[in-house]
């Protein structure tokens, strides 16, 4: 009777683990859909609808059921909206954002409650160090990467005095920091660091500081929006012509149709250009063209790549993801075949990857090598 009762038991917990697997996966979608970045979070969905319609709309055997929620890159409702995700549609795993305040909120929550949370671009440094945790991986960079790798370019092309300016904020100072690394290791110095109150546009009194300043060069950090109107003012204040610009590549990345002439040749870093022509970023070009009537940028490879991630772990846990510790095994040991090229996952969870030097040609990042090969983000703080 005993071992009846338990073959009963056994018999009833593997049933339900089948039923489990074979449900709907519950995906919720925190991106925004409204303010600055709002073309961000649509390239962010359409690149992670993109890779699932790819597998038939399936990853693992189960089916995907997406749920939206506009997170509108304010980290004040962001506590509320992921708790709305988690306990209200009881979704089993979670993809955003692009704000980092928002992201950093999402993380903590994530973490408290192991829910597997999928960062396709915030590169808020902190997810990847003090917050990292198993269930919690990124797809896109962490904001040091881009940054370090222009301090190196810009430190190699002779610079020697830099002013920087962003918005005042975490993805912005992170992204300084990363620069002003490299750079004053290679023996630069960044002479005066100036910032707005995110997503204020109200350039003209900063724009007359960097004037009279007179420094070999800039470095900035805007993205969206706020990055059109930026480079359209550092232009038509004339400095575009005495002070070279440089930028972490969101300052020219979906952006360029809105700028027009005023971002023909600035030099920005980022870890994808318009133009690598692989035969996997080609295909990935013309299928996203295809189905979206629209050219794919560097949000549309983060949200596809952040699919890929969660498609290689749930192959590996066949669909359960209960098994946090396989599914975090079974991508820190894929390589992933992405459109920007092949890359792989650190300890932290960030993406190990090449950053790119890319020129902006008409409506093109055109790609002029690599800045910096494999580079991997230090993740200071990560306990994991």
């Amino acid at each position: 009777m005993k071992l009846k009762l338990i073959a009963l038991a056994a018999a009833l917990v593997a049933t339900a683990s089948a039923q489990a697997q074979s449900a709907k996966l519950k995906v919720g979608l925190m991106l925004p859909a409204t303010g600055t970045f709002a073309a961000l979070g649509t390239a962010i969905e359409n690149g992670f609808r993109l890779y699932v319609t790819e597998q038939g709309g399936k990853l693992a055997g189960r089916e995907i059921e997406f749920v939206k929620v506009d997170d509108e890159s304010d980290p004040a409702k962001a506590t509320d909206n992921v708790n709305k995700l988690i306990k209200r549609d009881n979704v089993d795993v979670l993809v955003g954002t692009v704000h980092s305040g928002v992201a950093m909120a999402m993380a903590k929550v994530a973490k408290d409650t192991g829910t597997l949370l999928l960062v396709p671009n915030a590169g808020a440094d902190a997810v990847t160090g003090p917050m990292c945790a198993p269930n919690i991986f990124r797809s896109s960079f962490s904001n040091w990467q881009p940054g370090y790798a222009m301090g190196e370019v810009v430190a190699k092309k002779g610079h020697k005095k830099v002013v920087t300016i962003t918005w005042k904020y975490a993805a912005g100072d992170e992204s300084v920091r990363g620069f002003k690394e490299a750079f004053e290791k290679a023996g630069g110095s960044v002479v005066k660091e100036l910032s707005l109150p995110f997503p204020g546009v109200e350039f003209q009194a900063l724009l007359t500081e960097i004037a009279a300043s007179k420094p070999d060069a800039v470095y900035t950090f805007f993205a969206g929006g706020g990055a059109v109107k930026f480079v359209k003012d550092y232009a038509a204040a004339g400095l575009k012509k005495s002070i070279p610009l440089y930028g972490a590549g969101f300052l020219t990345d979906g952006t360029l149709e809105a700028q027009g002439a005023d971002a023909d040749g600035l030099l920005t870093t980022l870890h994808y250009s318009d133009a690598l022509n692989t035969p996997r970023d080609n295909a990935f070009r013309l299928a996203y063209a295809k189905t979206y009537k629209l050219q794919p940028d560097v949000y549309a490879v983060q949200g596809y790549d952040a699919a890929q991630m969660l498609g290689i772990g749930l192959a590996a846990v066949k669909g359960d993801v209960s098994k946090k510790a396989e599914f975090a095994a079974a991508v820190e040991k894929a390589k992933i075949d992405s459109p920007r090229g092949p890359f792989s996952v650190s300890k932290a969870h960030n993406p190990v990857q090449d950053i790119y030097l890319r020129q902006v040609s008409g409506k093109e990042n055109k790609l002029v090598g690599v800045a910096s090969k494999s580079l991997a983000d230090p993740a200071r703080g990560c306990k994991m």
